[in-house]
């Protein structure tokens, strides 16, 4: 990878769903890649996948990025690697009422979703402010726009990445950096398979969108420099409503869905 026309991108939770998609996207355009995921034989099970349509290099890294600290490592492992785009997709749901779920795994996906997809964005990033170019994007959720009774940390975590996403968006302006956070409705991803299954996202089919339409998506309005990308009409109309209705009344509303498809 040591071609300096060649740029390079970073993909967490790579080895399915979103994640593997915006690869693929990645792949096609010539980067460079470093995939980054938990599970070793789907990672390189992707990795054979990518090589098999596009002829690029490809290194794999098996993390756990719910791990403290785990960003530091990455970027250690990295060895001075110039990382010209960021996809930070990893991520994973907790179902249940806040105080009868698992603190272990909530705090697991607290570390993954804020902690380690900031710090490596914090460490990645001045390489990048120095060299005058670069893309990050951040999934973040349509959960970001409205609290989440019995997923409340897992809503909490997307508004934190999308606050923080449009704030370091604004301090980059004239950078030559840009900043994106990707918020997709249900999407047919493996998520489904680390939330219990009884959750609103498994239950809820009319609207549940095919990932390789929601990566192309977010991965033009990346290129874009859009800061903000919603895929669908109908996303895009419930992303609105908590600005027409009072933050109580949303709230009611979400916690209803989810105990309508809890009840099914």
């Amino acid at each position: 990878m040591g071609n300096n026309n060649i740029k390079t991108a970073l993909v967490t939770g790579a080895a399915s769903g979103l994640g593997f998609e915006l690869a693929l996207l990645l792949a096609k355009d010539g980067y460079h890649l470093v995939l980054i995921d938990i599970d070793s034989a789907k990672l390189e099970a992707a990795k054979s996948n990518i090589l098999k349509e596009y002829p690029t290099q490809i290194i794999v890294m098996v993390k756990d990025l719910s791990v403290i600290n785990i960003a530091q490592e990455i970027y250690d492992d990295l060895n001075t690697l110039n990382i010209d785009v960021i996809i930070n997709n990893a991520g994973f749901g907790l179902f249940g009422t806040f105080y009868e779920t698992d603190w272990e795994r909530g705090s697991q996906m607290l570390h993954l979703h804020i902690l380690t997809t900031t710090h490596l964005i914090k460490l990645i990033l001045p390489g990048m402010v120095e060299r005058g170019s670069g893309k990050i994007l951040n999934l973040s959720s349509l959960a970001a726009f409205q609290p989440g009774p019995l997923m409340a940390l897992y809503y909490a975590s997307k508004a934190y990445i999308l606050s923080f996403s449009e704030a370091i968006s604004n301090e980059l302006k004239g950078t030559g950096v840009t900043v994106t956070a990707l918020c997709p409705g249900p999407t047919k991803t493996a998520f489904q398979s680390t939330v219990s299954e009884d959750t609103a996202e498994n239950k809820i089919a009319f609207n549940m969108a095919c990932a390789k339409e929601v990566a192309l998506y977010g991965y033009k309005a990346m290129q874009k420099g859009k800061v903000i990308a919603i895929p669908g009409v109908f996303n895009k109309f419930l992303s609105f409503l908590p600005r027409v209705l009072t933050r109580n009344r949303t709230t009611k509303i979400v916690r209803k869905i989810q105990d309508k498809n809890r009840d099914c």
